[in-house]
């Protein structure tokens, strides 16, 4: 093992026996760390209360409503984390302009040669399974980055409806700014529609987002999990740029 400006640098082999240097990157910062972890807690709860007022469970009504206060809890919780959850990519937002390059938003979009070839590489290996092993990106391949856009999409649109909703019941000026969508999207049925059909549409990313991101960490080897909580990961260094011992 050696030290790098970039971290620990260190020596593995293939079959073929030719040793592969890495080096240890900085890639997830703090902020990027904290909004992931944060976003993570938030839609779970999102998800499961969200779910719990489309479909209460009849069991909590075995007593008389003035007895207890759990739909209450419930609901609290979920207009909580839908604050938190809003103002937390409100910072994503802006740290995706004064963030490291792994963080800028021109990842995101598929605007170079490079980063098209780059989706195609990834479907055909995570998808398709058509090649063995695709190419490696230190941070967010240009398929799964592309995805999160959309996902961010989906989260306007989650919290645009959400707050419509709650517009009906609240005099606060976040909510209040949102009572034109109801009438625009046909009523409150139509509003409630589509705001639970995107609870779906997040309950299946979260388990697609959690398997592939194990999978890579187990065909990578390069420390996937651990860089959401450490922000480290390993980086295969070009043959000409070996470390100095």
């Amino acid at each position: 093992m050696t030290m790098s400006t970039t971290g620990i640098v260190g020596k593995t082999k293939f079959g073929n026996g030719h040793p592969a240097d890495y080096r240890r990157v900085y890639v997830w910062e703090i902020p990027v760390r904290a909004y992931h972890w944060i976003n993570a807690i938030v839609l779970v709860v999102l998800c499961i209360t969200g779910y719990l007022i489309g479909a209460p469970i009849r069991a909590f009504y075995a007593s008389e409503a003035y007895q207890q206060y759990w739909f209450g809890w419930v609901r609290f919780l979920h207009f909580l984390c839908a604050y938190i959850y809003v103002f937390n990519f409100l910072a994503r937002l802006y740290w995706g302009f004064v963030g490291n390059k792994y963080a800028k938003w021109n990842n995101f979009f598929p605007i170079t040669k490079a980063q098209r070839e780059e989706i195609m590489d990834v479907l055909k290996t995570d998808v398709f399974q058509v090649k063995l092993h695709g190419a490696i990106s230190t941070g967010h391949n240009a398929l799964a980055a592309f995805i999160y856009f959309f996902t961010f999409l989906a989260f306007c649109a989650q919290s645009i409806t959400g707050f419509a909703l709650y517009s009906s019941m609240s005099n606060s000026w976040i909510p209040r700014m949102f009572t034109w969508i109801v009438p625009l999207m046909g009523g409150e049925m139509s509003v409630r529609y589509w705001h639970h059909l995107f609870l779906w549409f997040f309950v299946v990313f979260i388990v697609v987002h959690i398997y592939l991101a194990f999978y890579h960490d187990y065909i990578e080897g390069r420390g996937t999990i651990s860089s959401i909580v450490g922000g480290w990961k390993f980086d295969k260094m070009p043959e000409n740029q070996g470390p100095k011992s």
